[in-house]
């Protein structure tokens, strides 16, 4: 079965004028992990998570669970069990080559923003789905998860909230947090909120197109 498909054709105008502005605005996107405490509104959350879910993912099945985490409680405990986790990693599970570049991010283990940002969506992946107790298989995981979780960060910042990309490793604590099936392995955890005042970045450089781009 399908349907007719026939969006929109733009003028070349409008079309180098929408995708200079996307880019424009995309290149404003920071990772941060100095949250205000001021709530998001669901209706932002249900938005950007609606755009998640319309990605394309192999044989359209769809592999994904998005948990949004508000409790404090829950938040906390989700907390304490990735800086357990990542300070065993920063003392020693890290190479050293992995921490000299980590360095100039100036990240360590502890991770405040997890208690301080209003929402955590939590992304899980799954690798099979259950139908009456059977198993069926799913195709292309984690290309599939990772274009939604693309998807979920442009929208998330085109409504004007700030990101991280947290992954606390390894992250089975999460699916135990939450209670999650056994078909479904923590992807992503992405606080989100607004920048707190004052917030600060680090000062990196995105390559220039010349250097990611090759024309054949």
């Amino acid at each position: 079965m399908t349907l007719a498909y026939a969006p929109q054709r733009r003028t070349a105008g409008e079309m180098i004028e929408r995708a200079r502005s996307f880019a424009a605005t995309m290149a404003t996107r920071r990772s941060v992990r100095e949250f205000a405490h001021d709530p998001i509104p669901d209706e932002v959350l249900d938005s950007a998570l609606a755009a998640a879910s319309s990605s394309p993912s192999g044989a359209n099945f769809q592999p994904w669970t998005f948990v949004v985490v508000k409790d404090a409680a829950v938040k906390h405990e989700i907390r304490l069990a990735a800086e357990k986790e990542e300070m065993l990693n920063y003392q020693g599970r890290m190479p050293e080559e992995w921490l000299e570049a980590l360095a100039p991010l100036q990240t360590d283990w502890h991770k405040e923003f997890l208690d301080v940002a209003p929402v955590l969506i939590v992304v899980f992946k799954q690798d099979y789905a259950l139908r009456d107790g059977r198993k069926i298989h799913h195709y292309y995981v984690n290309e599939s998860v990772g274009i939604a979780c693309g998807f979920l960060l442009a929208a998330l910042h085109l409504a004007g909230l700030a990101t991280l990309t947290h992954t606390p490793s390894p992250m089975g604590f999460l699916r135990d947090i939450l209670g999650r099936p056994e078909n479904e392995k923590a992807y992503l955890l992405i606080p989100v909120g607004y920048p707190s005042a004052g917030c600060r970045v680090p000062d990196i450089r995105r390559k220039d197109l010349a250097e990611v781009v090759v024309r054949r």
